[in-house]
């Protein structure tokens, strides 16, 4: 990695008087709490956070931009697993090998978007998205009543899948990992929206590590800015958790749906419109 992409940047951190680091921050202070709001409650943070990323720093390497994002993510998921754990039972019989398996495929994943093109990925992702879409607003009663339908072995094979399928999935392209955790736990395991995003949380946390040891490991990390954004992850992450609580999985619903349709609109417009 060429180090001197930084130097600018490195530069201006010298100077407090700098009006526009501190304007930098701010944007981006405010991108990471809506991002760490939203993510606590069922996923899609990252469509608030990486385009305000790209959009301040546009002449920045992506893969650092993306790894400073995921160091700031992985402190706002980490509060908000800790918070739901405090007032939600988490399965941690689905949470743990999800997670286990999350966290080696996630790793390959980002290995392998280093040797293969990712862009069949971003044709197919709406399309997806819709199907999602379509399939929760069509079924009114869909997660509101939290009845697990599996146990024993077959519950732990199934979220083996599941943390290993999603986990290559965020490695390797991700975006609406934590979307598709939350679907995934309601459709296959029965859960709830609330119970659903709060195993979803634990999830998200062992790929954000995965990925962020290979960030890390490769050099694509600004820790001061993540560091920053972290904090004002952390503070959305609370109030977020809260309101998810607070609210039940009604809200939670609404809201997966909001996010899931933003999500259609942004990477249909990327993969179809852009070009």
């Amino acid at each position: 990695m060429n180090r001197s992409e930084f130097l600018p940047y490195n530069i201006a951190f010298a100077s407090v008087k700098d009006g526009k680091v501190m304007v930098d921050y701010l944007v981006l202070g405010v991108a990471a709490f809506g991002a760490g709001l939203v993510d606590a409650v069922v996923g899609g943070g990252g469509l608030i956070q990486l385009p305000a990323m790209f959009s301040v720093f546009p002449n920045m390497a992506p893969a650092t931009l993306i790894g400073t994002n995921k160091l700031a993510s992985i402190f706002g998921t980490s509060v908000a697993a800790v918070s739901y754990a405090r007032r939600v039972a988490i399965a941690w019989s689905v949470a743990t090998p999800a997670a286990l398996a999350a966290l080696v495929f996630a790793f390959l994943g980002a290995y392998t978007v280093t040797k293969v093109s990712a862009e069949f990925m971003r044709l197919l992702l709406p399309v997806v998205l819709v199907a999602v879409a379509i399939y929760t607003f069509a079924k009114k009663d869909f997660g509101s009543v939290h009845a697990p339908i599996h146990s024993g072995a077959r519950e732990q094979t199934l979220a083996l899948l599941i943390g290993a399928g999603i986990g290559f999935y965020d490695g390797f392209f991700g975006p609406g990992t934590g979307s598709f955790l939350v679907f995934l736990f309601v459709r296959i395991f029965g859960f709830d929206f609330l119970g659903a995003s709060a195993v979803a949380k634990v999830v998200n946390v062992a790929c954000n590590f995965a990925a962020l040891i290979w960030f890390g490991y490769s050099g694509h990390l600004i820790w001061q800015l993540g560091a920053t954004m972290a904090v004002a992850q952390i503070a959305g992450s609370i109030i977020g958790s809260r309101m998810a609580m607070k609210h039940g999985s009604g809200f939670v619903r609404k809201l997966f749906l909001v996010v899931v349709t933003i999500l259609i609109i942004k990477t249909g417009y990327d993969a179809w419109l852009r070009w």
